[in-house]
């Protein structure tokens, strides 16, 4: 069969490129399913507990996603901005993940650690107050919503059959430890939660060093 004949019929060419880009897709995809470096938690590395869990629920419902990568590239620029590039390990609980590029501001992935619980409060509340230049809108509501613990213990219980479908060696919450979600978030806020989830962002990585 002739290049000519490929190039020049649409429906031909087209079935041909999706036949190569299925076997590329097939060939760089299916061998992470049997890395252990994708499929399994990194050292250190546990559940979110029930405020993070919600937090991060949080954080994908307000959209911070669209402003905020978590994943730091192996280059020399962002390891010596943001510290430890990001593996796959350490996002085994997280559905979806929150990878990407965009980076109005900067990647969250190890923002862990890095500023106090009242500086994330008062930077949610009104960015401005601590970073004078930022474009970042604020979220004082998030102080004011508190969390229903039985809407987190069921959204819990959902992670878990999604950690057990991918994940090997992972750990899942027990039926205790949903039960008694609801206490544990008992008069706490979403700005509580949100704050919890960021002071987790890469610590697993950190403590290694």
């Amino acid at each position: 069969m002739s290049h000519e004949r490929i190039e020049t019929n649409t429906g031909l060419l087209a079935i041909f490129i999706l036949i190569v880009i299925s076997i590329g897709g097939l060939v760089e995809i299916v061998p992470l399913f049997f890395l252990k470096e994708t499929t399994e938690p990194v050292a250190g590395l546990r559940p979110y507990s029930a405020l993070e869990f919600a937090g991060r629920d949080v954080y994908v419902r307000e959209g911070c996603y669209t402003c905020h990568s978590q994943m730091i590239r192996p280059f020399r620029a962002e390891t010596e901005r943001y510290g430890h590039y990001s593996v796959a390990g350490e996002f085994v609980y997280d559905h979806p993940f929150q990878w990407g590029s965009k980076r109005t501001g900067p990647d969250l992935a190890r923002v862990g650690g890095r500023y106090s619980d009242e500086w994330h409060r008062v930077h949610l509340i009104n960015p401005r107050d601590v970073v004078p230049e930022s474009n970042m809108p604020g979220f004082p509501w998030l102080a004011e919503n508190g969390l229903d613990g039985t809407d987190v213990a069921a959204r819990m219980a959902v992670m878990n059959r999604l950690v057990a479908a991918t994940c090997n060696g992972c750990e899942t919450y027990s039926e205790q430890q949903l039960t008694a979600v609801p206490g544990e978030l008992e008069g706490m806020t979403e700005m509580d939660a949100m704050v919890a989830y960021l002071q987790r962002l890469g610590t697993a990585i950190k403590s290694k060093r």
